[in-house]
């Protein structure tokens, strides 16, 4: 089970690991998810904001702040959480 806490660790939600995923990363405003060969993205309610395949995307490498970070065909790739892409740059 994932939990999802407040700022004074009250409880905001929850949902089972086998609905979710694998827990790839999180910021402030996001939780990327990877189940059944696609990224999820959802809320702090954990309600999907967006998800792509990982043949699209590449291999997670890290969440920061509003972006995301994927590295494909060694190339580093920057998302949005809405997986719209930002900017790339080689490796």
């Amino acid at each position: 089970m994932f939990y999802v806490l407040n700022e004074q660790g009250r409880e905001i939600t929850h949902n089972w690991d086998s609905s979710l995923g694998t827990l790839m990363g999180f910021t402030g405003t996001f939780v990327v998810f990877y189940r059944n060969k696609m990224f999820y993205v959802y809320d702090e309610r954990l309600k999907e904001i967006a998800h792509n395949w990982e043949s699209s995307l590449g291999s997670f490498r890290s969440a920061a702040g509003n972006s995301i970070n994927f590295s494909r065909n060694r190339m580093i790739y920057t998302y949005d959480c809405r997986l719209k892409e930002i900017s790339h740059r080689w490796e």
